[in-house]
């Protein structure tokens, strides 16, 4: 993991310093009540701690209905249509969130994450590999953006996405984690964002899909803490970044 932190920190604060809006979703979860983190989102704090201009939403904490499959309706796709805008100025201030389920259950957040989206520069979605691919909460989050990808490809219109970029940073033990990241790319291709390489990466323990021990969990996310501590040398290589453009810029 070594390695992709460093390009992906190195990336992310470049970005930064050219102020450029950042905001990282995490997705994955634990009971209400757990103060544990799950280590993606330990990740991202710890990342969102080092930048200047990055903002972090826990998806998993928000009320987001199931996508309603307008997609895919008998009498044709009608997702994202002009019919289906979200008429409340508070929750839709851009005027550009067009989803039936935001539409027909008024207490949906998809809108927190949608504005947010409409508003940064550089998205990073964090989330846990689990049977093999992203974690529901994520799952359920891009089929409920479908709306962004079909406003340009299907219904002709304006691409809200072309001048943004995403990845995706996923956190897994034993199985299909690096697969799961390269799917999870296409599609933010196909919603229109740009995809840099830098910007994603999959963590993964151990390459045995068949190591399920209470050991091996254990010892997981003991090495995961051992990886972690490249980001405080990473702090320091940023404060010297910092000090030295302020000396180029103002002496």
């Amino acid at each position: 993991m070594e390695k992709n932190i460093k390009k992906f920190f190195n990336y992310l604060k470049d970005a930064d310093s050219k102020g450029s809006r950042i905001i990282f979703l995490t997705t994955s979860n634990r009971w209400s009540g757990d103060k544990e983190l799950p280590k993606s989102s330990e990740l991202a704090l710890e990342f969102r701690n080092k930048l200047k201009n990055c903002e972090i939403i826990d998806v998993s904490k928000l009320k987001i209905f199931p996508c309603e499959g307008n997609v895919s309706r008998n009498g044709g796709n009608n997702c994202g249509i002009k019919d289906a805008i979200l008429k409340d100025s508070k929750k839709n201030p851009h005027k550009i969130i067009r989803c039936w389920a935001s539409v027909n259950n008024p207490s949906d957040e998809m809108y927190i994450v949608a504005n947010k989206i409409y508003e940064s520069d550089i998205i990073v979605f964090f989330g846990s590999i689990r049977w093999g691919k992203m974690n529901s909460v994520y799952t359920q989050l891009i089929e409920r953006l479908t709306w962004l990808e079909n406003r340009h490809v299907t219904l002709n219109e304006s691409n809200l996405l072309k001048d943004k970029e995403a990845g995706i940073v996923a956190m897994g033990h034993n199985w299909n984690g690096q697969d799961s990241v390269e799917l999870e790319k296409q599609v933010l291709k196909y919603f229109g964002f740009k995809t840099p390489k830098e910007l994603s990466f999959n963590r993964q323990w151990t390459t045995d899909p068949t190591d399920e021990t209470l050991s091996g969990y254990k010892q997981d996310y003991k090495d995961f803490l051992k990886e972690k501590t490249l980001l405080e040398s990473l702090k320091e290589s940023y404060k010297d970044f910092t000090e030295w453009v302020n000396k180029k810029l103002f002496s």
